[in-house]
Parts: structure tokens; sequence; C-alpha cells
């Protein structure tokens, strides 16, 4: 570009010139002066366009078809397929490639997947299996009878079980901000606690009030310990917020310590009507469906995380970190300690269930049915 400036500046035959004195060759002066009425180049590119080494896939032909081959889902398993039980990673890409006489590194083949369309992704739940033939019915029936409860001043709950949880200096999945380099640690095995145990969070969702409560039971899920739940949340947060409620509409799943088949759910809820004179309708969603009760995605989800990244090193602890969770949207949440001890394997005998004043809806009747107080 220099040569081609002095030949801007010496004017009519200063490229004969230029060229005699510096020794370059014209073409390379002509070069240099497109260079000169050519646009700047970009911060931090130091080749124009086409400049440096001709790209693989172009010096290759051959290269692009054998990388879909063996990135190709369909050939899985495959006798006859180069690259067998192992991860698609780029390098095991490259090395496999280079074994085929198609030099490459793991970072050129990184790109070339880019550009393929490619990229790493993770499994996603989407494929629900069978599907219950009345499973929208069933949603829009559940939807009508709390729209009828809300309008009638009743209460309306969402309950289920949260994943029962290991008491210690245990990883906690997900992450918060801390000072670099200093991250809180953690034992390195998982084993359980003996003397600490684990902890079983039961919660009931307000659906009215956007209110929750959970129950931290220290032995087992039980059907007993989910009445025991309602009974608690009734007892601090629900009559003095329905001082004139007679009904209670619960929603649930379908399995678990609240299910539908369970019979100890409905002896022990047949005790709560009995005590508090409250007629319990009772309304679970199908089969599968347990992600669309309010409580998962109103309550659950935000207590996770609010005490992510933080071990749960007692009892007290995790009572205060669900204690404390908060939303924009005015969620608060309470928690309570339940110390009792509530034993599996209750049997429930024939004689006993003939006692219950449960009535079945018409529409499916094992998922929707009224318990009414008994008379004493």
């Amino acid at each position: 570009m220099l040569a081609a400036a002095e030949v801007r500046t010496a004017g009519r035959g200063g490229l004969a010139v230029v060229s005699r004195i510096t020794g370059l060759a014209r073409s390379t002066i002509i070069r240099g002066e497109d260079d000169l009425e050519a646009a700047p180049l970009p911060l931090g590119q130091v080749r124009r366009a086409g400049g440096g080494r001709k790209a693989v896939s172009e010096q290759d032909p051959l290269l692009i078809p054998e990388l879909k081959r063996l990135i190709e889902p369909a050939t899985l398993g495959d006798p006859e397929r180069p690259l067998l039980g192992v991860s698609k990673s780029v390098d095991k890409l490259a090395a496999t490639l280079t074994e085929m006489r198609h030099p490459i590194s793991a970072d050129t083949v990184a790109k070339e997947l880019v550009k393929l369309g490619f990229s790493r992704q993770h499994n996603r739940k989407a494929d629900e299996g069978s599907r219950h033939p009345d499973r929208n019915a069933q949603f829009e029936h559940i939807n009508t009878k709390v729209v009828a409860a809300q309008a009638a001043g009743q209460p309306v709950i969402s309950v289920d079980t949260k994943k029962k949880r290991r008491i210690g200096n245990f990883k906690n999945g997900g992450s918060d901000y801390r000072p670099k380099g200093n991250p809180c640690r953690v034992n390195v095995h998982d084993f359980e606690d003996k003397e600490l145990g684990k902890v079983v969070p039961y919660g009931v969702y307000d659906v009215t009030a956007n209110a929750g409560f959970v129950s931290l039971g220290i032995t087992s899920d039980t059907a007993e310990f989910a009445v025991q739940s309602i009974r608690c949340w009734l007892e601090r947060m629900g009559r003095e917020r329905y001082p004139e409620a007679t009904e209670l509409t619960i929603t649930a799943d379908c399995g678990g310590s609240n299910g539908a088949r369970m019979r100890l759910w409905k002896v022990e809820l047949q005790k709560l009507a009995d005590e508090t004179g409250l007629v319990l309708h009772r309304h679970h969603y199908p089969p599968g469906t347990s992600k669309w009760n309010k409580i998962e995605h109103r309550l659950f989800c935000h207590i996770t995380q609010n005490w992510r990244g933080r071990p749960l090193t007692d009892r007290i602890a995790v009572v205060e970190l669900i204690g404390a969770t908060t939303t924009k949207a005015g969620l608060k949440v309470a928690c309570a300690l339940d110390t009792r001890i509530h034993h599996k394997g209750i049997k429930v005998k024939d004689a006993e269930m003939a006692t219950l004043d449960i009535i079945g809806e018409a529409f499916h009747p094992e998922w929707n049915y009224t318990i009414n107080p008994r008379r004493p």
C-alpha cells in the first residue's frame, strides 16, 4: 500500500518507476491501490473477505456427507456405521473422520455442525403416552366446580406432596450469587444422615387467596399425614380467612398419599368432615396430568427457586426458607413442622368403608365425589 501511495503521488508513469525502484511486481502494486480504495476493515479483522486458507469442506467435498452420516440418528445401531456405541462428541467425531481419511479438528467439526443446523439438546418431556378419553372433559368439570365454589365464597385448595428432602450439608440444585471463588462447601457424598433424616413437605395452596401452607413431616408421606396437613391449614389460616365456610373444594392428582384409590385418604377425610362440619368436595386430575395441578406451578416451583443452591442443614432452616417464599404476584407462604409419627401400611377394611358418607358424582365418580359430615 505504501508503494501504491507513491505511484499516485508520482502521477503518469509512476507505476513503472516505483516497480523498478522497489522491486515489486506491478500486479502487487495494483492490488495495493485496490486496498487503498477499499473501506477500512472492521475492528479486530486482519483479512479481507476471501483471504486465508480455504475451508476444509471445500478442500474435501466428501467430508460433509460423511459427517452427516455419522450424526444421523436413524443409523444408530447400524453394524456398518463407523461410530458405534459412543457419544456424538466433537472430539470423537473428529477422530472418526480422521481415521476415515478426512482429517479435521474438533473445533472445525463444531463449526460445521452449526452450519448444518445441529446443536446439543437435552431430552424434552413432551410425550405423555396413553391419554384418558375424558381427560379434557375432567379438566372442564374441575374448572366449573372451582369457579362455582369461588363465586359462592367457599374455599378452594390444591394439595400435593413435594419431593422428600435429605437434611444435612448436602448439595441442593441450582445456583446463587456468592463471592467469586468461594462456593458453598457441601458433603461429597449424599448418604442420608440417620440423626437428621428427611423431611416430607405437603403443600396446601389456597387458589382464591394465592396463599400457601406447607406442613413439614418428619416420617412418611401417608394419607393420614396429608389430611392432617389440611386440618392444620384450616386451624391456622382457613377458618380465619373463610369464617362462614360450609364447604371445602379440594383438587389433587390421582396418585400418592391423596390418590383416588386410597382408602385411608377417604377415611381420614371423613374424620375431617365430622370434626369440622364441612362438606368436602373432592376432584382428582386424570392419571398422568399432575403438572396441571395448581399447586405445582403456583407454589412448589417458587419454593424450589427460593432455596436453590442452599444446603438444607436442619429442619428449622427448611421451615424458614419455605416461609420466606414470595412472588411479585403477592404469593405468601406459611410453614409448620409436624413432629407426629405417621405410620405406613395401615389397612382399611370393607366394613369401615361402608360407614363413610361418600356420594359420587354422575361424571366419573371415582374422580369426583362429596364427603358429608356424619351425625354423631
